[in-house]
């Protein structure tokens, strides 16, 4: 190799560093003239292209649960409408009393009323907007989140709705699924809070969350209220599992769904640990409180029947009745 060719190699090398730097799209008036700053830009770009990770939906693997919940509650709807002996009016909505899916407090021994009540609706706009909102919010965070977390959230919702009903509403049937669809719209809250700096329009989907959530729960309040029903003992949907739902979505949003600031940065944030054991206590102590309610009211229901049973075997004892 020749003096001309050795001077020449280094200019040689530099320019093939453009040509690297033009094949990822970065303008050649941008790139500074060193292989220094053109490392930076390309940098820079990688950096810009990761940034939003909270917005990448993914379709593998597919996203499932919500597919298949929302199936299910279809699926059931219509077999109580074919099958049910008594009158049942879809679009007026009379859910058979009996049915071994409702939540009832009179029932409430019966544990697996607190969940399988998610699948009765009370008629068809009650179902559909369950199944649409569902969909809307569910899937794109499914996508990011997995279908594990997601089913995490929604049951915890569901089971937080018929608890806090217990508690609040004690004399309430419950039907519907609406602790689980609010527990998905808190959970998305619980999405923007975790990985704010990861969205590109985290303040908009906080609005739209914020405004759905609160004109929902504002028109289920009102009717709950203004409406005189025409059997009292007829299910209702109940605006206290909107809230609980909406308590039980946040926290476990919180607890459950993925933060891509600390995965990204393999560290803690002490902050983010507060808010973390907060939701946690805030979740296990509501939870504790009303399943030690519920077992109270059970266990006292039963003595109350047993002694009344007892003290009408006496009186017709004393009164000579066999």
């Amino acid at each position: 190799m020749n003096q001309k060719e050795k001077i020449d190699e280094p200019k040689q090398l530099h320019e093939h560093e453009l040509q690297q730097t033009v094949v990822i799209n970065i303008p050649l008036d941008e790139i500074p003239f060193n292989s220094k700053a053109t490392a930076t830009a390309v940098t820079f770009d990688e950096e810009d292209y990761s940034k939003y990770t909270a917005d990448n939906y993914r379709i593998c693997p597919p996203p499932l649960f919500i597919f298949i919940i929302s199936l299910v509650e279809v699926g059931v709807f219509v077999y109580d409408t074919m099958t049910t002996k008594t009158q049942y009016d879809p679009s007026s909505g009379s859910i058979p009393a009996e049915s071994l899916l409702i939540y009832r407090p009179d029932r409430r021994h019966e544990i697996w009323r607190f969940i399988t009540y998610m699948v009765l609706h009370a008629n068809w706009f009650h179902l559909g907007f369950n199944i649409v909102v569902q969909l809307i919010i569910g899937l794109p965070l499914e996508m990011v989140h997995g279908s594990i977390r997601i089913a995490a959230i929604y049951f915890a919702g569901v089971f937080a709705g018929s608890l806090g009903t217990s508690v609040v509403e004690p004399l309430t049937s419950l039907v519907g699924a609406s602790g689980g669809v609010y527990a998905l719209l808190a959970a998305h809250f619980a999405n923007v809070l975790l990985n704010f700096n990861y969205m590109k329009y985290g303040i908009l989907k906080l609005a739209s969350i914020l405004i759905f959530a609160s004109c929902d729960l504002g028109y289920a309040i009102y009717t709950h209220y203004s409406a005189t029903p025409t059997n009292p003992a007829s299910p209702s949907v109940s605006y206290v599992a909107h809230l609980s739902g909406s308590l039980a979505g946040l926290t476990i949003g919180i607890l459950v769904l993925r933060n891509f600031e600390s995965e990204e940065k393999s560290r803690s944030c002490g902050t983010m640990n507060l808010i973390w054991w907060t939701a946690l206590g805030v979740y296990t102590a509501f939870t504790i409180f009303a399943i030690v309610f519920n077992l109270i009211n059970t266990i006292t229901a039963q003595i109350l029947e047993e002694r009344g049973e007892v003290m009408r075997q006496r009186l017709f004892d004393d009164l000579g009745v066999s």
